[in-house]
């Protein structure tokens, strides 16, 4: 496992993400399967792995009580826990400090962060004074480094890094999201304040691992032998200023893998990322309708849908995955995806030819 110096401590390259764990069954807030799980990390650890991301609310709170109970075993010096405080969650951020410690059978964490900043928490972490008393933790020997994960837009990520001098950020950084969302950005504004990166999401929580069948051919082509998420780690790789890549391993197959790409610090090449952009530009063209949002659709459908709000939901769930489906809920739109009657008048005047009442027909049944 390679290793890189982080202030007076070295950090293995690939840290263990505990939000993914295995789980009894595929119902939502299933129990860990702690045997699974406990076997995952026992080889984490048998292969170099020393940092273990957590949160307060992660497989509904049992995910900080499972980590550390699973590394009672192990010298507590020889691994780095790193768990979130989530104000929505809870804001007794005192409370929920105590309560951590006492789940995770610590009486300190190496890596604290403020869970999820985004444009609508950043200003209540910083009003509600959790951060003036984390500081504090930190000073008396209770927290070692504290940092935050950040899900916010540029300029917030940017209001929230000048607060003061932040230990380390954790960033959802992939090639995707690279080209496609503001990662590029966002990393650029803790590479200009010398802020050391945590990858959460490399792989795009497993999005990246398939492609289209014609954008996997590019990669392929050129390496057989690599799986598709492979190609998603040793691009983020490239970047000089991350520290840790996360992944949420939930099988001893992903962990092995994994493992084993973290065994050198082999990266693209430049020609290799330009096939990798490439790929991306083709699988976003295949799995997304081509919608310039000119409404023409909207005039005569008797449904009152607004179908290019709809469509923008509809591609963000193609590359995102099922969870971007929760924002149908808040599309400004008198009718539903669920009252198309398929009476084609829309595609009628589109001029992308987009088949609309077959999209229609396929969120009806997504959204049952």
């Amino acid at each position: 496992m390679i290793t890189k110096p982080y202030k007076n401590i070295n950090l293995s390259r690939l840290g263990m993400g505990n939000m993914r764990l295995p789980i009894h069954t595929d119902r939502p807030a299933t129990p860990i399967d702690r045997v699974k799980a406990q076997e995952i990390i026992d080889y984490a650890m048998a292969n170099g792995i020393n940092y273990y991301d957590t949160a307060y609310v992660y497989h509904n709170s049992e995910s900080e009580v499972f980590l550390g109970e699973a590394m009672k075993k192990y010298p507590r010096e020889s691994y780095h826990l790193a768990t979130k405080y989530s104000i929505l969650a809870n804001p007794d951020y005192k409370a929920v400090f105590e309560e951590q410690l006492a789940r995770l059978q610590t009486d300190y964490i190496d890596f604290y962060l403020m869970h999820s900043v985004n444009e609508y928490t950043a200003q209540q972490y910083i009003d509600s004074g959790c951060i003036e008393y984390f500081l504090a933790q930190k000073q008396a020997g209770r927290i070692k480094y504290l940092g935050f994960s950040s899900h916010a837009d540029v300029k917030t990520l940017t209001m929230f890094a000048d607060h003061h001098k932040w230990d380390f950020a954790q960033l959802q950084i992939n090639y995707f999201d690279w080209c496609f969302a503001a990662a590029k950005q966002e990393y650029q504004v803790l590479v200009d304040r010398n802020i050391p990166v945590i990858v959460m999401e490399p792989v795009r929580g497993g999005r990246l691992a398939a492609l289209s069948p014609e954008a996997e051919a590019i990669l392929k082509e050129v390496h057989p032998d690599w799986s598709l998420a492979a190609w998603a780690f040793r691009w983020v790789k490239r970047l000089p200023q991350v520290q840790v890549v996360l992944s949420g391993m939930s099988t001893l197959d992903q962990i092995k893998e994994n493992v084993e790409l973290f065994a050198d610090d082999r990266a693209l090449t430049d020609e290799e990322d330009s096939l990798v952009m490439k790929a991306a530009e083709m699988f976003r063209s295949q799995v997304q309708v081509p919608c310039t949002v000119c409404r023409y659709c909207c005039d005569g459908c008797s449904a009152n849908i607004n179908i290019p709000a709809v469509l923008e939901v509809y591609n963000k769930y193609k590359t995102d995955g099922s969870w971007a489906l929760n924002e149908m809920k808040t599309v400004d739109s008198e009718g539903k995806a669920e009252d198309c009657i398929a009476c084609g008048e829309c595609s009628v005047h589109c001029p992308q030819g987009i088949d609309i009442p077959a999209i229609m027909q396929e969120l009806k049944q997504l959204m049952k």
